[in-house]
């Protein structure tokens, strides 16, 4: 039925194979090895898959990796399909809140946080969250296990120094810029420094 409904039985398989392994790539011989299907028939299919943007493809000792694109926009509910691990409901669609919000606001010496990216409906940003102060790298890495549990993907995370968050924001910095002008929540700001400069 599956099939069916994606049109191929070899885009199917490729489609368990790739969200039952976000973060590992394979090169062509592999994935036919692996879903056993004709090789001709699986480059049609990750070429079709490499132009929707579902797979990245990279190429290293002279052989083509591919992987999923754990940033397009539709690879949660592809997860929730394809699968074998039954997976949370994406917490973007939250309009009460999540946990992790809440473990962002415990965090200790933090003084700014904002998210964006792949936590935030619309937003085009590369970086999903940015925290600001000597925050301790233990913490955040459980944090950042957390929301990733909680999105079912790979988030992308900055940390930075106070001192230099607050020069970059003076100066206009286009890193920081282009995430305060882009969709966005604040979710920490102890200076109200955001707020000042709307």
């Amino acid at each position: 039925m599956i099939d069916a409904l994606f049109g191929s039985k070899t885009r199917v398989k490729l489609l368990h194979l790739f969200m039952n392994n976000p973060g590992k790539s394979f090169y062509v011989r592999e994935i036919t090895r692996l879903i056993d299907e004709q090789i001709n028939s699986v480059r049609r299919e990750l070429a079709n898959m490499l132009k929707v943007g579902v797979i990245l493809s990279d190429s290293a000792d002279n052989k083509l990796y591919y992987e999923v694109n754990q940033r397009y926009e539709f690879y949660v509910p592809f997860r929730a399909i394809f699968s074998d691990q039954k997976m949370k409901q994406s917490s973007i669609a939250d309009t009460d809140g999540s946990d992790w919000r809440d473990l962002v606001k415990a965090l200790p010496h933090l003084r700014v946080a904002i998210s964006a990216g792949l936590l935030v409906r619309g937003s085009t940003s590369n970086v999903d969250i940015l925290l600001v102060g000597n925050v301790p790298a233990s913490k955040t890495k459980e944090l950042i296990k957390a929301i990733e549990q909680d999105e079912g993907r790979e988030i992308n995370y900055t940390v930075m120094k106070y001192e230099e968050f607050y020069y970059r924001l003076s100066v206009r910095d286009r890193f920081i810029t282009k995430i305060i002008q882009g969709k966005h929540s604040v979710l920490v700001d102890t200076e109200k420094l955001l707020t000042n400069q709307k």
